[in-house]
């Protein structure tokens, strides 16, 4: 075995290879490939990574594959990657996380001998032996099972004394919105085990949950969605022979989801409304496309302010949408995958009542009907059935609690009645143009 004055290892965890994506392939099919792609793109990039750093070692976390829907050639791919790694001399840990278990493809491949799956049973393997004659040891249990209601962490055997200990843990910890509870457990109880490092997964948000011992949720390396924004990446870790272990997260993303909020109080023509559109484009690709190779930015535009256009908006958001889409295609690796729409027009200091009947009727709606009882209670029905028919994963983008789902509720019912009444308002002003 090769001995050096370190141990370097990247971590990683929940690259959901393959993902497929299907609301996004309803809006926009060659944007939606483009991020299935880019799963695969972040682990080619994580690998590159990983020989670019001599790693010892790449560290996974759970959720390599996407669940049942995962093919026999995302599993080559895979294997092909590893393969890269034992060329370089670089060892797999890995375990399975939830996702991983419904996939049929787990029991057909077969890994290169670098890679160590743990199995049910915890097991401490030695994964070097640094320069000093400290060893590094790295635990882990794997689940074949999509639910784990309890701790796994009893099952860990102790330290090794005198080592390194670096634990592989898929867990929810104490609940995260937006994920099933899987194997909780508490910061506390990691923190008594004993080990140096916990390399967890299945929390797709990253965490630097403690710093001795350092228990760190890597965070999903490529986001697949608007609700996974912002930048994404690994965690690259050297561990010297005292036991200190410098951290730095390295972006891998290259597809990266973000929020994009425009105002555009007091614009007045829509030439106006699309040069502040193209312009906030712009500054959005400079400040968050970054240095990496075919970077894509994907934005949804939060358009907001008090404007004479707003009812145009609303009546045309199709229109608007791909108006929009033309703009971002000028700009080099930007795309925009929704608009949102929360404009007000702009009443210019008069009454509703003395200004025009639609203004009136909605000033009347958002006052008295969306704020009324029996509106909310019917919507809530309308929900309940709706969500009764869902599956459990789409289920939770509606809100994991009561007070999400009210919100979400409200926003829905301004969103619409906004929408008919500018409807209204364009009916009413072609009739009185005839007129």
């Amino acid at each position: 075995m090769v001995v050096r004055m370190t141990f370097r290892f990247v971590h990683t965890a929940d690259l959901h290879l393959d993902s497929p994506l299907r609301s996004l392939a309803l809006r926009n099919p060659e944007l939606a490939a483009l991020v299935r792609g880019a799963t695969r793109e972040a682990l080619s990039a994580i690998v590159d990574l990983c020989i670019a750093e001599e790693a010892d070692a790449l560290i996974v976390a759970g959720d390599l594959y996407d669940g049942s829907q995962t093919s026999m050639n995302t599993g080559l791919f895979l294997v092909g990657e590893f393969r890269r790694l034992q060329a370089a001399g670089i060892r797999v840990f890995l375990i399975r996380g939830n996702h991983d278990s419904a996939s049929a493809i787990r029991r057909e491949l077969s890994f290169p001998d670098n890679v160590h799956l743990f199995s049910g049973r915890s097991r401490s393997v030695l994964a070097k032996v640094m320069e000093s004659g400290r060893a590094v040891h790295v635990h882990g249990i794997g689940f074949d099972d999509p639910h784990a209601p309890d701790s796994l962490l009893p099952r860990f055997l102790p330290p090794v004394p005198d080592a390194i200990n670096i634990g592989l843990l898929h867990t929810s910890l104490a609940g995260a919105p937006g994920h099933d509870a899987y194997a909780p457990c508490s910061i506390a109880d990691l923190t008594g085990h004993g080990f140096d490092y916990w390399a967890l997964g299945h929390v797709h948000l990253g965490a630097d949950h403690a710093e001795r011992p350092a228990i760190i949720m890597p965070g999903i390396p490529q986001g697949r969605d608007i609700n996974e924004a912002g930048e994404k990446g690994v965690v690259l870790v050297t561990v010297s022979p005292d036991g200190t272990m410098a951290r730095e997260r390295r972006r891998i993303g290259a597809a990266r989801f973000e929020r994009l909020p425009i105002d555009l109080t007091a614009l007045e023509t829509w030439r106006d409304m699309l040069a502040r559109i193209a312009e906030a484009l712009e500054g959005a690709a400079r400040q968050f496309l970054g240095p990496l190779p075919n970077a894509q930015l994907i934005l949804r535009l939060q358009l907001t302010g008090a404007m004479p256009l707003a009812w145009r908006l609303r009546r045309d958001p199709d229109f608007l949408l791909d108006e929009v889409t033309s703009l971002a295609q000028s700009v080099p690796g930007c795309w925009v995958e929704k608009i949102e729409i929360d404009c007000v027009p702009a009443l210019d200091g008069a009454p509703p009542t003395a200004l025009d009947p639609a203004a009136e009727l909605a000033a009347l709606v958002e006052r008295d009907v969306l704020t009324s009882h029996g509106f909310r209670h019917q919507a809530g029905e309308i929900m309940a059935e709706l969500l009764a028919q869902l599956p459990r994963e789409l289920k939770e983008s509606f809100g994991t609690h009561e007070e999400a789902a009210q919100m979400l509720l409200a926003r829905i019912g301004s969103e619409g009645s906004a929408e008919v009444l500018a409807h209204l308002r364009t009916e009413g002003d072609a009739a009185g143009s005839a007129g």
